[in-house]
């Protein structure tokens, strides 16, 4: 063997060496959390993200009311775009910014890191909220503009009633239930079909229609049309959100305890 092809030899060694190390080496598990990005790239994420889910509710109310005068099929149509913009924007940017587009959901994810668990930081809450309510205003605005009405024109719907507020209690509970119920059973891989098919669900087993969020109440109000909600309701609502966001975080205590996962 000449001195070239000892070299060759070793070469070709080394490198099957290499490869049969690497597939020995440990992988990251489907659904893992992949690395942080940079938090004005999530910051980014969450204010398009907001924007973009808020056209998509306003927008598609509109459109619904200009096609038929049915309100359930308004509804219908509603909710139908509702659920397969949200679960697309989630698959979107999940991996970039979790895909919140929600200050309950923020915040129920900064009281968990408060107490131990996996979550936003203050700072970043701080961040991503006022994203989250500017993504939601900007939405509004977007979705008027696309269908002619003017860009800023206050919701005339009073949706002040008790029984709303309480299906706003429900709602938010049940979301931020889902949420981190998946997270503590590591099913979060599931969460745009998830979330997206239970608020398309809430839409028609609440009386409010779901809304959820904070922020794209905030939103809502700034499109007098089918999915708009006049100013002097927003405050109730944001109150049972947040009652709801307990509510929830509660209910994930009391059910998803850690480290009883496994059978007894």
């Amino acid at each position: 063997m000449t001195a070239t092809e000892a070299a060759e030899h070793d070469t070709a060694g080394e490198s099957a060496i290499d490869a049969a190390t690497s597939r020995h080496e440990p992988q990251p598990a489907p659904g893992a959390t992949p690395p942080r990005k940079p938090l004005s790239a999530r910051a980014a994420a969450e204010l398009l993200g907001t924007a973009l889910l808020v056209a998509i509710v306003i927008g598609s109310g509109i459109q619904a009311t200009e096609l038929t005068k049915d309100v359930g099929v308004q509804l219908l149509a509603n909710s139908l775009a509702t659920v397969f913009g949200l679960g697309i924007l989630i698959l979107l940017f999940g991996p970039v910014s979790g895909a919140h587009f929600n200050p309950a959901v923020t915040l129920a994810e900064w009281w968990t890191a408060r107490r131990g668990g996996d979550g936003v930081t203050t700072r970043e809450a701080a961040v991503y909220v006022p994203s989250q309510i500017v993504g939601a205003i900007a939405g509004a605005i977007l979705a008027d503009a696309m269908f002619g009405e003017p860009l800023v024109k206050w919701s005339t719907h009073d949706r002040s009633a008790g029984h709303l507020l309480l299906s706003e209690v429900v709602a938010t509970a049940g979301l931020i239930l889902l949420i981190f119920g998946l997270a503590r059973t590591d099913r979060l891989r599931f969460a745009p079909a998830a979330v997206a098919s239970y608020i398309g669900a809430a839409y028609w087993f609440t009386s409010s229609t779901s809304f959820a969020n904070p922020a794209v109440t905030i939103g809502r109000a700034f499109s007098d049309t089918f999915a708009g909600i006049e100013p002097g309701s927003v405050p109730g609502f944001i109150a049972m959100q947040l009652v709801g966001t307990v509510v929830g975080l509660a209910l994930v205590a009391l059910i998803f305890k850690p480290g009883e996962n496994s059978a007894e």
